[in-house]
């Protein structure tokens, strides 16, 4: 089991940047997959982007693809989300998840979440 922290979160105005980091305890951190998922008020709560366990691999949504970047530093147990060009629809509470083996998109695919960042963009 991994144990999940995030952090970063804020209030930033659409266009600007904001980069969230997740730190995460546990002796198994560099075997698992991460993730980021965001959830607006009202809504489900949808995938953002995903790191594979060696930083091979890294999927994003369409939505975000080319303005947010993934990152992890398995020595400093950390995995952060770089987001630029931030838009008023990206307001919402973004989670950081931990599963395993591969990376996936699903949100039921992740067994281990952190409490949440609060991230609100303004028009």
């Amino acid at each position: 089991q991994v144990q999940l922290v995030e952090s970063g979160g804020g209030l930033v105005q659409a266009g600007g940047s904001l980069r969230l980091s997740c730190a995460a305890s546990g002796r198994t951190f560099s075997t698992y997959a991460m993730a980021w998922f965001r959830q607006a008020p009202g809504k489900e709560r949808e995938f953002v982007a995903a790191i594979s366990c060696c930083s091979h691999s890294t999927s994003y949504a369409d939505s975000v693809q080319g303005r947010f970047t993934i990152s992890r530093d398995n020595t400093k147990i950390t995995v952060d989300l770089q987001m630029n060009s931030l838009k008023p629809e990206g307001t919402a509470v973004y989670y950081c998840a931990a599963r395993s083996v591969s990376i996936a998109t699903m949100t039921n695919s992740y067994k281990d979440w952190g409490q949440g960042t609060q991230v609100t963009v303004s028009s």
